[in-house]
């Protein structure tokens, strides 16, 4: 019997295509991973852009990377973020759906798609293990939808900053970097510029965080209550 993925309410809950380091079968993943060319990308750069040939599959190693669907009118629409670890450009089709752009100064490792393929072709557990990551893109566009339609600015900032946390690895660490500009974290939250800072302002306020000059740090100082807020 088919089993069919519930969706995940709590948005940012699922790190993107991440196929984590010790997963590979035989690790013959990650030792081919391990002499793949390191690419180095500039901020605002682009991995790949929407319609590009899908010739690679990339892990991410150093900074964030915005994944991000233009729309009819020009518009872009961030999806969502990777990080050190998470896989870009995994899919069938022949071209890329969405277009991958560095937030900040990055490295990402580049390996065949084709090559990739093969090895799942041969590889039942590599193979499960693929299309698990491509279920998790999947549920957390879900989950972003819900975010973005459902919830309050509060709702949203919150679950975007304990997600932001649980993507670190470190779900008991008390701050999170904000590798990425405010218009960026608007746009994948579906709010205005001055929105994302006024509600960040507000929950300096409260209590619940701290902002380091600069903007690029958060100190979560009571995460029990960021998790109330969120509604999660």
């Amino acid at each position: 019997m088919l089993a069919v993925q519930t969706l995940d309410a709590r948005p940012f809950q699922t790190p993107l295509g991440r196929l984590s380091r010790g997963e590979a079968p035989q690790r013959s993943l990650e030792d081919r991973l391990a002499h793949a060319t390191v690419r180095k990308i500039e901020s605002k750069e682009h991995v790949f852009c929407e319609g590009d040939p899908r010739l690679h599959v990339f892990r991410v190693e150093e900074g964030v990377i915005a994944i991000y669907k233009t729309l009819c009118d020009g518009r872009r629409r961030i999806i969502d973020f990777a990080y050190p670890g998470d896989l870009l450009g995994l899919g069938v089709l022949d071209e890329h759906i969405l277009s991958a752009q560095a937030t900040s100064a990055a490295k990402v490792r580049c390996f065949s798609a084709a090559s990739l393929e093969a090895m799942a072709e041969n590889d039942a557990d590599l193979a499960l293990k693929l299309y698990k990551s491509v279920c998790q893109e999947l549920s957390a566009t879900r989950s972003l939808l819900v975010t973005v339609g459902q919830r309050s600015a509060v709702e949203r900032v919150a679950a975007f900053l304990l997600g932001l946390r649980r993507r670190s690895g470190d779900e008991a660490g008390e701050t999170v970097k904000l590798a990425m500009r405010r218009s960026d974290i608007a746009d994948l939250l579906g709010l205005t510029i001055e929105t994302v800072s006024r509600t960040l302002t507000k929950l300096r306020t409260m209590g619940v965080i701290d902002v380091e000059l600069g903007g690029t740090t958060v100190t979560l100082r009571d995460a029990a209550r960021l998790a109330d807020l969120a509604n999660e």
